[in-house]
């Protein structure tokens, strides 16, 4: 049984490793990854999900096989779908192959599928087994559970700053402190999500184009917070792709006309902060098909989101670089004890060439 564990987790290895291949290509679908096995462990099939509307991990897998794997296994790291979608149910495929035996990494959370796949497999006599690598299958799409179940996207904080905590000169300079891997990481977070997003002050100053250059990958949904549609129309998003949405508190239909002429989209929203709302700006994004939102904005958005506890993940890229007194990438965020503060878990460390990249889980402190 312990052999039968270790080859079921070793072949579910795989899938996730092939899943991992469709990052930025399949969303709002989550990536899957799937391996077809024959009775002596030796590999058939492997295959996933490549792109938004291609044929799922299972199919792909199956195609290769001319559709045909009588008394074979196949690992899939995510619940085989039973519903008609751009794609036929996957359980079909299976069904017809002569698949035997199927070992899921994790049920699918969408209501459409929700357990359903796994009861439709097992009640065509096909022996299945969920969890396998659970706790890995559900982190590769993380983001995905969680627009799934809340309508919201998963959304991560990333800046780069130097040793002192700085993320920009007091003067607001800030290009460029990190170096070239660091950019280039920075670039692939881009592809991986379904919207950049930055606040007014960043979009002026830095006139980012918040696209993707460095590697291949989608360019991202633009995002910006402008809460009187005061920005400048010089800016470089306004003029290139890909396309931009702009929240605002002010809609001003003159300055709402130019825009649109320019292909940018206006929400008005309302507040009575005074202030752009996160959270009504989340629900608008999940709308909007938004898996995971990244946020690159300044000081004031990035601590808006963590003491709004609206962030699920950061990633910060550490620089060797001492700037002195500039400005700080997270301001006040009224807490007045060290135990109050908001803590990281699942902490990752990696060398980007010079700088060093930090990643977590955002954890909210309860109080009282």
């Amino acid at each position: 049984m312990k052999g039968l564990q270790n080859q079921d987790e070793r072949f579910m290895a795989l899938a996730l490793k092939l899943a991992r291949k469709g990052s930025g290509w399949v969303s709002p679908n989550p990536m899957v990854g799937a391996v077809v096995v024959d009775h002596q462990g030796r590999i058939l099939a492997r295959g996933y999900h490549r792109r938004y509307g291609d044929l799922h991990a299972e199919r792909e897998a199956l195609k290769k096989l001319n559709w045909k794997a009588p008394g074979a296994t196949m690992y899939v790291t995510l619940e085989p779908c039973c519903h008609h979608g751009k794609t036929p149910p996957c359980t079909e495929a299976i069904i017809r192959a002569g698949i035997k035996r199927v070992v899921v990494g994790t049920l699918d959370p969408n209501p459409l599928v929700a357990g359903k796949g796994v009861e439709v497999l097992r009640g065509a006599d096909i022996q299945v087994e969920v969890g396998t690598l659970e706790e890995e299958c559900r982190d590769l799409n993380r983001a995905f559970f969680k627009w799934v179940t809340t309508g919201r996207p998963w959304v991560v904080l990333k800046w780069a700053q130097s040793l002192d905590g700085t993320m920009a000169t007091a003067m607001g300079h800030s290009q460029w402190i990190s170096g070239t891997e660091a950019l280039k990481y920075a670039h692939r977070l881009r592809a991986a999500s379904g919207a950049v997003l930055v606040g007014r002050e960043t979009a002026a100053l830095d006139d980012p184009q918040l696209s993707v250059r460095l590697v291949k990958g989608r360019d991202p949904l633009r995002v910006v917070l402008d809460t009187y549609l005061t920005l400048p129309m010089d800016r470089r998003f306004f003029a290139t792709p890909p396309p931009t949405l702009v929240f605002t508190l002010e809609g001003d239909p003159a300055r709402v006309g130019v825009l649109k002429g320019r292909g940018v989209e206006v929400v008005v929203l309302e507040s009575s902060t005074g202030r752009v709302p996160l959270g009504p700006v989340l629900e608008e994004l999940g709308k909007r098909q938004v898996v995971q939102l990244l946020v690159e904005g300044g000081g004031r958005i990035i601590t808006s989101f963590l003491k709004e506890g609206l962030a699920d993940e950061v990633c910060t890229i550490l620089a060797p670089l001492i700037l002195g007194q500039g400005r700080s990438p997270v301001g006040r965020l009224g807490l007045e004890m060290v135990d109050e503060g908001i803590r990281l878990e699942r902490v990752t460390y990696k060398r980007l060439g010079r700088d060093l990249l930090v990643t977590g889980r955002v954890v909210v402190p309860r109080k009282g």
